[in-house]
C-alpha cells in the first residue's frame, strides 16, 4: 500500500487520507497527518494522529492552527493534566494577544479563573467588538430588515402578521425615542 500511496498526487493523497481515515495503516500515519496539516485539513490530522496514539503530534498539530483549547482538551483526555493546565494557560494569553475573547473567555472557566477575571474578559470582547462597529450603519440595517419584513407582510391578515406588524410599530416607537434621547 506505501508503494501506491507514494505514487498519488498530493490531491489524491489527501482524498485517500480523508476516506481511509480510520483504517489507514500505522506505516502510513505519520505521513499522513503531516500531509493533512499541510493541506488544511487540521481536523483529519488531528484526529487520525489522536487515534493512532501520537497524542503530541495532534497538540503540535493543534498549536501550530492556534487551537489551544482543543490541544488542552486532548492532553487532559489522555491523562497528561498538567500539559493540559499548561496549554490552557499558554492559550489564554495567546487568545488575549489575539484579541479572541471568546475563546480567552473559555481557556479561563476551564483553568477555573476567578468570576471577575472573566467578566474582564468580557469587557475587554465587548469594548473591542465595539470599536470596529458603526451605530449608525448598524440601525440602518435593522430598519432595512424591518421595512423588508413589512413590504412581505402587506395585504396578509392573519394573526400571525398582525402581531409582527404590530411588533415592527412597537420597535420603530423605540428606536425613535432612543435615538431622541442620545441627542
Amino acid at each position: 500500500m506505501k508503494e501506491e500511496f507514494d505514487k498519488m498526487t498530493f490531491e489524491e493523497k489527501v482524498s485517500f487520507l480523508v476516506d481511509n481515515l480510520r483504517a489507514l495503516p500505522d506505516s502510513l500515519a505519520d505521513e499522513g497527518i503531516d500531509i493533512l496539516a499541510q493541506a488544511g485539513e487540521t481536523e483529519y490530522a488531528v484526529v487520525l494522529a489522536r487515534d493512532k496514539g501520537k497524542i503530541d503530534k495532534a497538540i503540535r498539530v493543534l498549536l501550530e492552527a492556534g487551537d489551544y483549547l482543543w490541544a488542552a482538551l486532548i492532553a487532559k483526555n489522555a491523562g497528561h493534566l498538567t500539559r493540559s493546565q499548561d496549554l490552557y494557560r499558554e492559550g489564554l494569553q495567546y487568545y488575549i494577544e489575539m484579541e479572541m475573547f471568546g475563546r480567552a473567555i473559555s481557556a479561563a472557566t476551564a483553568l477555573g479563573l476567578s468570576p471577575d477575571v472573566i467578566d474582564d474578559l468580557y469587557r475587554s470582547g465587548i469594548a473591542r467588538e465595539s470599536r470596529d462597529s458603526d451605530l449608525a450603519h448598524s440601525r440602518d440595517m435593522i430598519e432595512c430588515a424591518m421595512q423588508s419584513l413589512d413590504l412581505s407582510l402587506l395585504g396578509r391578515e392573519d394573526e400571525m402578521s398582525l402581531e409582527l406588524i404590530k411588533a415592527l410599530q412597537e420597535q420603530r416607537e423605540r428606536m425613535a425615542s432612543d435615538e431622541k434621547e442620545e441627542k
